[in-house]
């Protein structure tokens, strides 16, 4: 059985096939139906646009059926163990998909599945994001290993990706906020042990220079408390000012939804530069070619 749940279950080969996939997907070159007669039950415990309908639409082309679960529909709303709803499910669906709100429960649902569990995101990391985002910087700018990215903002789950991915694929990664905001020392460790190149910096603009891909997300998300985030955040904003530093075939990514204005100006998410779009697109192919890897025995 193939769970999904963490870049750093994988080795380079494994994740670079599924990339290679999704890159097949997506030309047409290939369009197997590894889910048919499957149903891929998907747990959303924080509202969703692009990894609900990018999942859905997956899973039906895939040949499945999608079943939309949020978490007031299931009995761990009112209180039953997770391990319990784990057990009943692997006995209705073939595999699951959760967007959900702690990184435990993510772990205690896979533990007790006998099914493949996918982290459709948790507080702690967003690896179905970051294979789309490996997709598109292959796309636009070829060798994963030659890149130069630089994360503006602060170590959310989005950024604890990136690190994993970059002890992975081999490219450099700066990562520039202030120090408070920085992701958990552990992971960083973890990452430098793998031979990865992780530059923790405080200056926005030496961070941006000469960089191939300049990213960011929401200061804010979703149950976090303002505070004087924005405030401390304001210098690691992605504008045009911070782009012209960076190198000239330069790209701009985001997850999405973005606050235009806030962690990116709206002349950078829309202008010439920005992959954003392309990245939105490209979660229905990576999560395709993942959903793909975990059925396909010959994958």
């Amino acid at each position: 059985m193939r769970h999904f749940l963490d870049l750093s279950d994988f080795d380079a080969e494994r994740l670079t096939s599924i990339l290679d996939m999704a890159a097949a997907m997506k030309s047409g070159a290939v369009a197997p139906k590894p889910l048919a007669g499957k149903t891929v039950g998907m747990i959303f415990e924080k509202p969703s646009t692009r990894t609900r309908v990018s999942f859905e639409v997956g899973i039906t082309q895939l040949g499945g059926t999608p079943l939309m679960l949020s978490s007031s529909d299931l009995q761990i709303g009112r209180g039953e163990e997770i391990s319990d709803t784990a057990k009943v499910l692997s006995r209705y669906l073939d595999a699951i998909m959760i967007r959900a709100l702690s990184h435990k429960t993510l772990a205690e649902l896979a533990k007790n599945c006998s099914i493949p569990v996918i982290n459709g995101l948790t507080d702690l990391s967003h690896p179905c994001q970051l294979m789309a985002d490996m997709q598109t910087m292959r796309e636009r700018l070829g060798p994963l290993e030659n890149q130069i990215v630089t994360w503006f903002g602060d170590g959310n789950n989005v950024a604890n990706s990136w690190i994993e991915a970059a002890a992975l694929f081999g490219f450099e990664l700066r990562l520039a906020g202030p120090e408070a905001y920085h992701s958990p020392a552990e992971l960083i460790a973890w990452a430098r042990k793998k031979g990865a190149n992780i530059l923790l910096m405080e200056d926005s603009a030496e961070a941006a220079r000469d960089a191939t891909v300049l990213v960011t997300d929401v200061w804010i998300s979703m149950g976090d408390a303002e505070g004087t985030r924005v405030a401390d955040l304001q210098p690691y904003q992605v504008n045009q000012k911070l782009m012209s530093l960076a190198a000239p075939d330069a790209i701009f990514m985001h997850c999405l939804p973005a606050i235009r204005g806030m962690e990116v100006t709206t002349e950078v998410i829309d202008g010439r530069q920005s992959a954003v779009f392309d990245e939105a697109e490209n979660r229905l192919h990576a999560q395709k070619a993942i959903l793909a890897h975990i059925f396909d025995e010959n994958f």
